[in-house]
C-alpha cells in the first residue's frame, strides 16, 4: 500500500482558511491552479491596485486579527473608491511571522470573509510565506469601471470646487490613540478615533455614484494636504482649502481643543480614507443627491485656482505654512 506523503503546512492552511474565501468566483478554481482566470464585463476596464500593510509600522500588530484583516482589505478599497470602481475580488500575499498559529489564521480569514460579504468580493488567488521578520500583508484589488469613465487626478480645471467626504483628521488621531500619544476625557469618543484607524470605511458606493460627477478624485490615504497636492500636479492647477470648511468628528474637534498643535496631524497625518474630489459647480445638486444616496456627509472645502501646489487659509485669510515636518502659523 503507497502511503500518500502529507501535504506541507502552506497547502493545508491554503485548503482549510483560503480556499473558501474563493468560493464564489470560478475563475478563482478553488485555489487550485497556478493562476485566477477573471472575466471583465464588456464595456468595462478593469481597475487593478494594490497595498502592503506591516506590523508595527501600519497597524500595531496586537489587534484582534478580525480588524488586522478588515484594514487590508479597506485600504486598497479605498484606491477603488477613489476611481469610481466597482470592486470584483482580490489576491492576497501573506509573509506571516514564524510560529503564527492556526487559531490566529482562522480569525484572520474570518475577519476576510465578513469583508467579503460586505464588499461583494472573493479571494481570487495569491501565495503565503513565513518570514523572520514582522507579519506583511499585500492585498491587489481588481475593480472594473466603463471603459474611459474612471476618475483619475489629472483632469481638475481651474474654477471647480473641491469636496471631501466625511471628517478628516480622525485616522491620524486613531493612530496616536492607539499609542496612548493622544487621551480624550470621553471613553466613547476616545475609542471612535481608534475604530477609525483600525477599521477605515471605504468609500465605495460613493466613488461609483460620482463617475461622470467628478471631475478628479484622490483617496487620503497620505493627509489631505500631501494628497490633494498629488491633484494639483497631475492637473497642473493650485489647490486652495479653507480652513475653517476642513469637516472634523466631534472627536477631532475635542483633540485640537485640548492640543492645537494637532492641526498638523489632522491636515497631514492620512489613514482617513476619504474621498477627496473636484467638480464643476453646476455639479454641485447632483454631488450632494449622490451623497445622501451614499448616506454620508460631503463638504466643499475649497476651490482649483491657476497656479500650483496646496495652500491652506485659516480664518485670518492668511495661509498656514505647512512642511513636511509639520504645520506652523506664517
Amino acid at each position: 500500500m503507497v502511503r500518500r506523503p502529507e501535504k506541507p503546512l502552506e497547502f493545508r492552511r491554503i485548503e482549510r482558511f483560503l480556499a473558501p474565501l474563493a468560493s464564489r468566483l470560478p475563475g478563482a478554481c478553488g485555489l487550485k491552479d497556478d493562476a485566477a482566470a477573471l472575466t471583465v464585463t464588456q464595456g468595462q476596464e478593469l481597475i487593478v491596485t494594490t497595498d502592503t500593510i506591516v506590523a508595527t509600522v501600519h497597524f500595531m500588530g496586537d489587534e484582534p486579527a478580525g480588524d488586522i484583516a478588515a484594514k487590508l482589505l479597506r485600504v486598497s478599497l479605498s484606491d477603488l473608491a477613489s476611481m469610481g470602481a466597482k470592486p470584483l475580488c482580490y489576491t492576497l500575499n501573506l509573509a506571516l511571522s514564524a510560529g503564527t498559529p492556526d487559531d490566529w489564521l482562522e480569525a484572520f480569514c474570518a475577519g476576510l470573509a465578513a469583508e467579503q460579504e460586505r464588499f461583494a468580493i472573493a479571494l481570487a488567488g495569491g501565495d503565503t510565506v513565513a518570514t523572520p521578520g514582522p507579519m506583511t500583508l499585500t492585498c491587489t484589488m481588481f475593480g472594473e469601471t466603463p471603459s474611459g469613465m474612471a476618475l483619475r487626478r489629472n483632469r481638475a480645471v481651474a474654477g471647480e470646487t473641491v469636496y471631501v467626504s466625511g471628517t478628516i483628521g480622525d485616522g491620524a488621531l486613531g493612530l496616536l490613540a492607539v499609542r496612548g500619544e493622544v487621551t480624550l476625557a470621553d471613553a466613547a469618543l476616545q475609542q471612535s478615533l481608534v475604530e477609525c484607524y483600525r477599521r477605515p470605511e471605504p468609500r465605495v458606493v460613493l466613488g461609483q455614484g460620482l463617475v461622470g460627477l467628478a471631475s478628479a478624485a484622490v483617496d487620503i490615504s497620505d493627509g489631505l494636504v500631501g494628497d490633494l497636492a498629488h491633484v494639483a500636479d497631475a492637473s497642473g492647477v493650485q489647490i486652495t482649502i479653507m480652513l475653517e470648511s476642513v469637516p472634523l468628528s466631534q472627536a477631532a474637534s475635542e483633540a485640537l481643543q485640548a492640543d492645537p498643535e494637532l492641526l498638523a496631524t489632522v491636515l497631514t497625518g492620512g489613514d482617513d480614507y476619504e474621498i477627496a474630489f473636484t467638480a464643476p459647480e453646476p455639479n454641485q445638486g447632483q454631488i450632494m443627491a449622490t451623497a445622501r444616496a451614499a448616506g454620508l456627509d460631503i463638504s466643499p472645502i475649497g476651490r482649483v485656482e491657476a497656479g500650483s501646489g496646496v495652500q491652506v487659509i485659516a480664518s485670518d485669510g492668511r495661509p498656514l505654512d505647512l512642511d513636511h515636518l509639520g504645520y506652523s502659523h506664517g
